[in-house]
């Protein structure tokens, strides 16, 4: 007997592998996922603009890394003692305009030529609507706390999101013909839009990632995050306390789907090993000195050696040369 619907388990034709170039961009689905492939030790670029919740958002940071220019001080505004961008999230501000300036350029440029070399891209859309600045017209990633009236607020279209993908998927494959891509839909409701509005923005999501995926069925993959919390995880305990993200358990249950669709058996086993390597890195000793501290940091170092020897596109230098010259091994 089943007490819950199971969301249909189905081995992806394109998988993620350590010889992989990574980016994800997004809502905080993808900060979770891009967690687990950067504590995997995969090649992997999360967020170069911070989270962003909207297609059109994610589209333009997509657009400006094919084509980077430099930011100046004229892109950003100031507001409640800090430095901002339109297009960044707050992780970008700054009490002033060199220090905002030097992270959005230095991330930009850097993210631009990963870009450049990804063969795996993973977005995820939050939500359809938007907020235009007034004054501009503008679609905007983050309103940075400023009062509504500067905005006014939209609800994107099913077919408004599909051109203008369809438009930047084209400049994307025209640069980088091997790119394949996986969409997915956040499990985060958004509160604010009312329960009606938030179902039917992440339907318009939905039914515009399934139209661009019958026009690139090689190229495009679909991740079931959002159905797996609506239907496997459908209780309040697998909710964090907002009761809107999802939980720990959640989270790690939904990672666990990920790597089951897009990584074969040998992936996962060095996924496996390289997150008990990380736990015994982030093994704080009561006295570091002693030498049954020193044995078990000695052979965490031997078993990062032996992965290393095994997978040479693994990178664990710093972590070596810090064991080596905090523990003198």
């Amino acid at each position: 007997m089943d007490f819950y619907t199971c969301i249909e388990r189905r081995k992806s034709s394109v998988g993620i592998s350590y010889r992989d170039e990574i980016m994800l961009f997004g809502s905080c689905f993808a900060e979770n996922i891009g967690g687990l492939l950067a504590e995997g030790k995969f090649k992997v670029d999360v967020n170069p603009f911070g989270i962003l919740y909207n297609p059109a958002s994610v589209a333009l940071a997509i657009r400006q890394l094919l084509q980077p220019e430099k930011r100046t001080a004229g892109d950003l505004f100031f507001h409640e003692e800090l430095y901002h961008s339109f297009e960044h999230h707050s992780r970008f501000s700054a009490a002033s305009v060199a220090d905002s300036l030097h992270k959005i350029n230095e991330r930009l440029y850097l993210s631009a030529v990963h870009l450049q070399q990804a063969t795996r891209l993973l977005v995820t859309w939050g939500t359809a609507y938007v907020y235009r600045l007034k004054e501009t017209g503008r679609i905007v990633a983050n309103c940075h706390k400023l009062p509504d009236k500067l905005f006014n607020r939209e609800r994107l279209s099913i077919s408004q999101i599909v051109e203008e993908w369809d438009e930047l998927l084209a400049l994307l494959w025209q640069k980088n013909p091997e790119l394949k891509i996986i969409l997915t839909v956040s499990p985060v409701r958004h509160r604010k839009e009312g329960g009606h509005a938030n179902q039917l923005s992440k339907s318009i999501l939905l039914l515009a990632i399934e139209q661009l995926q019958v026009r690139y069925p090689e190229q495009i993959m679909y991740f079931p995050a959002y159905e797996l919390m609506m239907d496997e995880l459908r209780d309040y305990r697998f909710y964090a306390e907002d009761m809107l993200h999802p939980s720990p358990t959640a989270v790690q249950y939904i990672r666990e789907r990920f790597t089951e669709t897009y990584m074969d058996e040998q992936t996962r086993e060095i996924l496996r090993t390289v997150n008990e390597i990380q736990k015994s890195l982030n093994h704080k000793p009561l006295n570091p000195q002693n030498d049954s501290c020193k044995q078990f940091l000695s052979q965490t170092l031997l078993k990062i050696e032996r992965l290393c020897a095994k997978t040479p596109y693994l990178c664990f230098e710093n972590e070596i040369e810090k064991l080596k010259i905090a523990y003198e091994i």
